[in-house]
């Protein structure tokens, strides 16, 4: 059994009713920390083969385009104060978890803030980071690759970061899931993962 997550039920789009056969659904909340402690929980009760993770982001510039579907390929823990330079992380501290799944598209690093950053000026630091932002994967890989099982995570654009996220995302989430899906589905990637 492998095991697709997402932090909500609607970011499943099209798969919340059936998922592909030989896989399992389940929401682990929102936030990498909420995140982190609900895949370490799931991964212990199913103990699937493989984990994918579905999302939706936002990006922080015009590197991708709104509503492309894209492979996180790295999670990456930051803050707008550790970009600016007022906060920083111990040196033993784990920031960075790779995907060890191979995605149907190439890979983006993924910035994994603390919370939704919602200035312009905030969003212009992260970008230095990575092209988009989402705030649960470094929970979910870090969990995963501590019980040594193999994680991927496929995300949509569906906002802009900065001030007008909230109503973007609201706006654009469940179009932007149900496209994921659908370009999930006619990669072949289900068959082959």
């Amino acid at each position: 059994m492998r095991l697709i997550l997402s932090a909500f039920l609607p970011e499943f789009g099209p798969l919340a009713g059936q998922a592909p056969a030989g896989w399992e659904t389940a929401t682990v909340g929102v936030g990498a920390v909420t995140a982190a402690a609900a895949t370490a929980r799931l991964l212990a009760e199913r103990r699937p083969e493989a984990v994918l993770f579905l999302g939706t982001c936002g990006r922080y510039d015009t590197r991708l385009d709104h509503l492309e579907c894209l492979w996180a390929g790295e999670a990456i823990a930051t803050s707008v104060e550790e970009v600016r330079g007022a906060a920083y992380r111990p040196g033993i501290e784990a920031t960075r978890w790779p995907a060890t799944l191979p995605g149907p598209w190439p890979g983006h690093p993924v910035a994994v803030p603390p919370a939704i950053t919602a200035t312009a000026e905030g969003a212009a630091l992260l970008a230095t980071v990575a092209p988009a932002e989402h705030l649960e994967l470094t929970g979910v890989f870090a969990a995963c690759q501590q019980a040594g099982v193999p994680c991927g995570a496929a995300l949509v654009v569906v906002n802009e970061v900065g001030p007008e996220a909230a109503f973007q995302w609201q706006a654009n989430h469940a179009e932007g899931s149900r496209r994921l899906v659908a370009a999930l589905v006619a990669s072949g990637w289900f068959q082959g993962a």
